[in-house]
């Protein structure tokens, strides 16, 4: 009996099967089983190419090391994360949610170039030429060698790039644009390959630097086949919340530059603004009041001081409550076991506990452990934390304050704001930094009798 012919095959990992699935049994990727043609049983060979002169591959010794310029797209901390600048026919994909700000940021970054005198193309596959030029209006990025296309079509996109001879293109997005030399609709892995492969292309061979917008996935991982991230030169990653108005760029890939930088940004009325020192994002400008603690976290290569604020409330509920905005709650909840064990914070079980930071910034790193061990101690005995106070260490369950990464550039930086004490790995322990930090407070109760008097 004859064995059956693979009529359908995964685009991603090559898994074949007698039948069509919409979800790939090997990678698990869904919408990657298209159907394969059969195999025809006739052995191709592939002649080779003769070779010019030029092409001809040299000894790694005769090859001279010449490093690229890079060319700044006037928004400094968009070239921070590039590295210098953009890079003549680099691929940079940008990615990141929706309504998180990245054809506002692109936009600004095509204005710029523009007025730098270099001609850019704007493709907008997503919204229309009209659309783009209300938003470039409101946030200022009126130049006249920025030329804007609305254009879904691959060969009409290049055909845009042949007529304006533009020195930057800016595609929105990858996503959205197909080819006709490609079946299937927009977005399809096929699609998306297909599309990624002739723009970059074009970018090596005309050295014209092109920049990507591309789409995530609702777990945050760029969507399309994983192809497209190893095609390009830079992958770029937008972050941020969009109840708040603070935003990220970090480099997950860069062929021409550090790929742990970090750049800041804010979103405003009139578009997107730099925040070259975000250090006064994160610290709260009220009185001191028990319950805060500055630390200093890392965000790439940047070290940036965060405040952390803590509510300890009395509770008669059975359970009592822990919610916490901006750090990890798994975390939280090994805090406050460790201060009642370790630091003598006995009655803390029967309290709600509330911990946030300010600025909606995100902690993840264990460095902050410290500091939102004091900002609980300090709002569980209502002693006020100086304002001249930072802290960061990681804290084990054994009670102990373990030294983090980059401690000389965090102390650095805390001194150069202002802050003369500093709570680290020195404390030894978590009860004796929390002893050390509400020593040198002065309790609520003292604060108003000094004030009344």
């Amino acid at each position: 009996m004859a064995k059956p012919v693979s009529a359908f095959r995964c685009t991603e990992c090559g898994w074949s099967t007698v039948k069509w699935v919409g979800r790939c049994a090997e990678c698990q990727q869904w919408g990657t089983v298209v159907e394969a043609g059969a195999p025809s049983g006739i052995t191709r060979t592939l002649k080779p190419v003769a070779v010019g002169a030029t092409q001809v591959a040299r000894s790694i010794t005769e090859v001279t090391t010449e490093e690229r310029g890079h060319w700044p797209s006037g928004v400094g901390e968009f070239d921070r994360v590039l590295g210098g600048g953009i890079v003549p026919g680099a691929a940079i994909l940008l990615s990141g949610e929706p309504g998180v700000g990245k054809s506002t940021l692109l936009l600004d970054v095509a204005a710029r170039v523009a007025a730098s005198g270099r001609r850019v193309l704007y493709v907008s596959a997503e919204e229309s030429v009209a659309q783009v030029r209300l938003r470039a209006g409101r946030t200022g990025a009126l130049q006249p060698e920025l030329f804007l296309a609305a254009e879904t079509d691959l060969a009409t996109v290049i055909g845009q790039v042949d007529a304006v001879s533009p020195e930057l293109l800016i595609v929105d997005s990858v996503q959205t644009v197909s080819s006709s030399q490609n079946e299937g609709i927009a977005g399809q892995p096929g699609q998306v390959r297909e599309v990624a492969s002739t723009l970059i292309r074009l970018a090596k061979e005309r050295e014209l630097p092109v920049l990507l917008v591309g789409h995530v996935t609702k777990d945050g991982t760029i969507a399309g086949p994983r192809l497209l991230e190893h095609l390009v030169d830079v992958v770029c990653q937008f972050e941020g919340d969009r109840q708040t108005a603070l935003r990220f760029v970090r480099a997950l890939k860069n062929r021409f530059g550090p790929t742990d930088e970090v750049g800041c940004f804010e979103m405003t009325g009139d578009g997107i603004a730099e925040v070259p020192d975000p250090s006064g994002l994160f610290l709260s400008r009220g009185a001191g009041v028990s319950g805060t603690c500055v630390t200093v976290a890392l965000e790439g290569r940047r070290a940036l001081p965060v405040e952390v604020q803590a509510l300890v409330v009395a509770t008669r509920a059975p359970q009592p409550r822990r919610v916490v905005n901006g750090v990890d709650p798994s975390r939280v909840a090994m805090i406050l076991a460790v201060l009642e064990r370790r630091a003598g914070l006995r009655q803390i079980g029967e309290h709600d506990v509330y911990v946030s930071t300010v600025g909606g910034v995100r902690l993840v790193e264990p460095g902050a452990d410290l500091a939102i061990a004091i900002a609980i101690a300090s709002a569980m005995r209502d002693r006020a934390v100086p304002h001249d106070l930072a802290a960061y260490g990681e804290i084990s369950l054994a009670g102990e304050v373990r030294p983090v990464n980059s401690a000389r550039q965090r102390g650095s930086e805390a001194r150069r704001l202002g802050y003369a004490t500093i709570l680290d790995v020195e404390a030894g322990s978590v009860q004796a930094a929390v002893g050390r930090a509400l020593a040198a407070g002065s309790s609520v109760r003292e604060r108003e009798l000094d004030a009344a008097f």
